[in-house]
């Protein structure tokens, strides 16, 4: 388990090279949403997304030796850019591997600090990855299983406690557990009344299914517009954490995940990727266990999205809606 010190430590290393990210009211979303509705906002961040908080704690950690030879990393797009955006401030060469399906905003955002792009199918990244680290030398950086990624995510859940201490929920979405492991630690060390709740797609149950079997459960691969989140198995090091401390995870189905992103955009006038706000989507069709007095925090994860792709899912729902 991660302690609160390594927290501590992982926070003050991060500060010279963050963005606090604010932690912004909106009262605009309270009755679409059911509760008083708050948002970490880390599609701010550099590189727009929380994913350089643990690439940067990690490799950070690391002796020069281990780096000597470069860095790869297995990414859906957001952990590669925060690995690659590390590595260009450390002088070190990045490989990073991402599914074929990976879209071009991410690809670029990687390119654009430097790092070599490889692509293969999503379900094999970590395979591909792991044999690069071998073949070549390279340092493997994972995307969550490893204690100095969660606790460098956990810094965010640091934040938000100081920020809004009042909270009654914070509401995450789930990948392999880096993100929701390292929030659900700082909240409970530090606030331990607060309710943690992580979402994830319904097509991609794998927490709801390993919690329901008491131990990590092995999904076939399968689509989902939530890109950034399609992991097959929960992490080693962060299945016994979400175990310990998140109090509910909840799925949303693969035609209500495009709503959240779509609301929050016209409503709220914030760009995030569907992967981000499947929280707003899961409190949009009351998947949640909130009420309207509740102060929830969604933590908007990402924001590496191209606008255009939330204008076709808004057109696609009135071209559904006109004909029917």
């Amino acid at each position: 388990m991660v302690t609160l010190q390594e927290l501590q430590w992982a926070k003050e290393k991060l500060s010279p090279h963050i963005i606090e990210t604010p932690v912004v009211r909106m009262e605009i979303l309270d009755a679409l949403m059911g509760c008083r509705v708050y948002l970490k906002l880390e599609n701010i961040q550099r590189t727009n997304s929380f994913k350089i908080r643990g690439a940067l704690n990690k490799m950070l950690s690391m002796r020069p030796e281990e780096l000597k030879n470069g860095v790869v990393a297995a990414s859906s797009g957001n952990h590669g850019k925060g690995v690659a955006f590390v590595a260009e401030l450390l002088g070190v060469k990045a490989t990073i591997v991402v599914p074929e399906s990976t879209p071009n905003i991410k690809v670029e955002g990687i390119q654009s600090y430097g790092a070599e792009i490889v692509k293969c199918p999503y379900e094999k990244r970590h395979e591909v990855a792991g044999k690069l680290s071998l073949d070549h030398g390279y340092a493997l950086i994972h995307p969550y299983d490893d204690e100095a990624i969660i606790a460098g995510q956990g810094t965010i859940g640091l934040e938000l406690i100081e920020q809004l201490p009042e909270v009654d929920q914070v509401v995450v979405p789930i990948g392999g557990g880096g993100l929701i492991g390292g929030i659900a630690t700082a909240v409970k060390l530090t606030a331990p009344h607060v309710k943690v709740i992580g979402v994830e797609p319904a097509c991609m149950p794998r927490y709801t299914k390993s919690l329901e079997a008491g131990e990590r459960v092995l999904l076939e691969p399968a689509h989902s517009i939530a890109d950034a989140i399609l992991t097959l198995q929960p992490g080693a090091v962060n299945f016994p954490i979400v175990q310990k401390y998140v109090d509910h995870v909840v799925t949303v189905p693969e035609e209500e995940i495009p709503d959240g992103s779509t609301t929050l955009l016209t409503a709220g006038k914030i760009s995030a990727e569907f992967s981000s706000a499947i929280v707003l989507a899961a409190a949009l069709h009351g998947r949640l266990p909130v009420k309207p007095e509740d102060r929830v925090c969604f933590v908007i994860s990402g924001g590496n999205i191209d606008p255009a792709d939330i204008v076709r899912q808004m057109a696609g729902s009135d071209a559904v809606s006109d004909q029917t």
